[in-house]
Order: C-alpha cells, then structure tokens, then sequence
C-alpha cells in the first residue's frame, strides 16, 4: 500500500466516525427523549444531546476533509476547496453552539447559566428540586 492510499484510507475512517457520531448520537438523543419523558424539558435536553453529536461529527468530517486534502493531493484548487468546506462547517458549529447555549463560543456564560452535564440533571431530579424557571436544580 502506498503512502496516499494509507492517507485516504485513514481519511475515509475519519468520515465513517463522524458520520456515526451523528448517527449514534441522533438515536441516543431520541432514545433518552423517548424514555425520560415525563422527566419535563425534554425538547430542551433533545436539541442540546442532538446538537453536540451534530457538532461532534462536522469536527470529524473537518478532519477526514483535512487529512485527505493535505496529505493526498495539496494543490491550490485542493487547499481552496478545503477552505470553503471548512467555512462552511465552521459557520454550521457556531450557529448550534448558538442554538444549543444561546450564545456564541467565544462568549463565556454566567457561571448560573453554565449547562448542566447529563449526570448533574439526573442528579438534580434526584434530589426533587426546581428552580425559579421550572428547572431541576439542587
């Protein structure tokens, strides 16, 4: 095998993982939003698993996108092309990361708004108690 066919190999890995990053992380998103209904927020919590897996995968795909273009075949209408491509997933992450936080990632949210991890919610329910927004909360 040569070294370009190692490259695009590992490249087309890199594409596979993003691609099931998104995948898995869409069906985990319904899944947990399916079976914790009745836990309330629960579009909330679905749009902010599904965004992270969205984001997780375009990061990926960047990479592979990288990886092929640099390695393989570096010339100018390559490199172009991969700078538009990553433009574009550029300006997708930062529009979810505004959709998922409500602002944009380079502005630091007020340590009260800071979003919870999955386990310091299910922490919270545990514990019964909701704060002035109707959220879980210790």
């Amino acid at each position: 095998m040569t070294f370009a066919e190692v490259i695009e190999v590992v490249g087309k890995v890199v594409d596979a993982a993003g691609v099931a990053a998104i995948v898995v992380g869409a069906l985990f998103a319904t899944f947990l939003s399916v079976t914790r209904r009745r836990e309330g927020n629960v579009y909330r919590l679905f749009r902010r698993r599904l965004g992270r897996s969205i984001l997780l995968g375009l990061e990926l795909l960047v990479a592979a996108d990288i990886i092929r273009t640099v390695a393989v075949t570096p010339t100018l209408e390559s490199v172009g092309v991969l700078a538009a491509i990553v433009l574009i997933r550029t300006f997708l992450s930062f529009s979810l990361e505004l959709e998922i936080t409500g602002r944009w990632p380079w502005q630091q949210a007020p340590e009260e708004d800071l979003p919870r991890s999955d386990a310091e919610d299910r922490d919270a329910r545990s514990m019964g108690t909701r704060d002035a927004a109707g959220t879980v909360g210790p």
